[in-house]
């Protein structure tokens, strides 16, 4: 079985976004609940937003951790600034019922994404919330069987968001 898909990773029984490991990071657990924000070695009380609350939720990933900073921010958009970078390049940004604008920065991995792992990460978080399935993310098989499928995908494929869509639809969503 596959165990990540760019910045998603399955982190013991559940998936994760962001790095885990790190001492002093930030994840997003993917729960039946919805979604908790953990800090790394911050204690706080346990915060999940439920997946009903989400009337939108959008994935951002940066190929590499130096990307998802200030000075990668400037560099990449002095290069042209095509992809996410900058403080805001890791992360997951979402609209909460009413109309509350709701963002959290995930800290990178160590390993590099691929250019193809992020366009499927991010477009299925994109096409999950197109559905209004959103709750399918904290299913930990499901995604088990998503990932598997989406993550052998050639660097080259055309229209990756097709593949996502297929998948999607053969798994019931």
């Amino acid at each position: 079985m596959t165990q990540h898909l760019g910045p998603l990773e399955r982190f013991g029984d559940r998936w994760v976004v962001g790095d885990p490991k790190q001492k002093k990071g930030s994840c997003l657990v993917l729960t039946t609940e919805g979604i908790e924000h953990s800090l790394q070695g911050v204690l706080r009380a346990r915060s999940v937003i439920e997946w009903d609350r989400f009337r939108h939720l959008e994935l951002r990933a940066t190929m590499r951790p130096w990307m998802a900073t200030r000075a990668g921010g400037l560099v990449i958009g002095f290069g042209g600034g095509y992809l996410d970078s900058g403080r805001s390049g890791c992360s997951v940004t979402g609209i909460l019922h009413p109309h509350e604008s709701w963002a959290v920065n995930y800290t990178h991995h160590e390993r590099t994404y691929t250019s193809m792992h992020m366009a499927l990460a991010c477009d299925l978080f994109a096409k999950t919330s197109q559905a209004k399935a959103l709750h399918r993310l904290g299913d930990p098989e499901w995604l088990d069987a998503v990932v598997a499928r989406l993550a052998p995908t050639p660097r080259w494929t055309p229209l990756p968001g097709r593949r996502v869509s297929e998948i999607l639809e053969l798994l019931g969503t």
